[in-house]
């Protein structure tokens, strides 16, 4: 039986997040996965004596639009590195007023609007339902928020997140029917890496970094890539520090996201062939 790997923190960078220079860089990981390649080499590296893996989710020159990510090829990379927590940093657009740009917001619920994404790793014959009742980790954002609040930046501690298709932005329309149901945030790119996530028993929490307020706002430009760019620089900074004040005091921990597929599986890993194990193997080990 192959060696445990230490248990690692993951980060995945979204927009303007390409590298992180705090870190001591380890090693660069070419992991080539039964979905294909994720989208750029993972960086192993140690932040503060803790392992991390980061992964730049649109490439390291942002050449992957939203709906070309390969989203099973980036989370299955991350599982066979080890990663037992999952940071997902993204750029969103606020569709609530005290949302401001440059505000940080610890999303805690999700709704999926895109389209044609491969969102699982059961596509049979193996088959399992996670539950997404409660898509982020209570515990991971918790330690998260306890981070933030050592810096002075605004910090929301819960949103709705609504993942559309992209990669145009929202119509008018759109962004206002939105704000009716009550949704917080809006962006192209969690889902579905917050479920594929838990179907691999990972704990994942997403710090979204508003850069705009959509196009529903009256009294500002409607969003733009150019004041995107200018905004997100200032983001990503200030979202750095919260993730070293984050490894300053990360310690180990389990939590129910780890154990996600016990009450998901429909028959037993070990009554598979091995073709039907060969894509899902690193999620399904510990059942064989």
């Amino acid at each position: 039986m192959a060696k445990p790997l230490p248990s690692r923190i993951g980060i995945i960078g979204g927009s303007g997040m390409y590298h992180i220079d705090q870190i001591e860089v380890l090693d660069e990981l070419h992991l080539n996965t039964p979905y294909g390649e994720p989208s750029a080499p993972l960086v192993l590296a140690k932040w503060h004596g803790q392992e991390v893996v980061f992964l730049p989710r649109h490439g390291s020159k942002h050449e992957i639009p939203p709906h070309k990510i390969n989203y099973r090829a980036n989370v299955y990379a991350m599982k066979l590195a080890g990663v037992t927590q999952l940071i997902s940093v993204s750029a969103v657009g606020s569709l609530r007023q005290d949302m401001a740009p440059g505000d940080f917001v610890l999303v805690d619920q999700f709704v999926d609007f895109t389209k044609g994404r491969e969102s699982t790793f059961f596509d049979g014959p193996m088959v399992a339902h996670v539950s997404m009742a409660d898509p982020v980790c209570a515990s991971l954002g918790q330690k998260l928020s306890q981070a933030a609040a050592q810096h002075d930046i605004n910090w929301h501690q819960s949103g709705n997140y609504l993942a559309m298709q992209g990669p145009q932005f929202s119509s008018r329309a759109e962004s206002e029917l939105y704000r009716s149901w009550g949704l917080d945030v809006i962006g192209m790119t969690n889902m579905p890496e917050a479920k594929l996530a838990r179907e691999a028993e990972i704990c994942y929490a997403t710090i979204a970094m508003c850069t705009d307020y959509d196009c529903w706002h009256q009294h500002e430009d409607d969003v733009n890539v150019a004041a995107i760019l200018e905004l997100m620089q200032r983001n990503v900074a200030n979202v750095k520090e919260v993730l070293n004040s984050f490894m300053l005091a990360c310690q180990p921990m389990s939590c129910a996201c780890q154990t996600s597929l016990d009450a998901a599986l429909l028959a037993k890993p070990a009554e598979q062939d091995e073709k039907a194990l060969q894509p899902i193997f690193a999620l399904v080990e510990r059942f064989l």
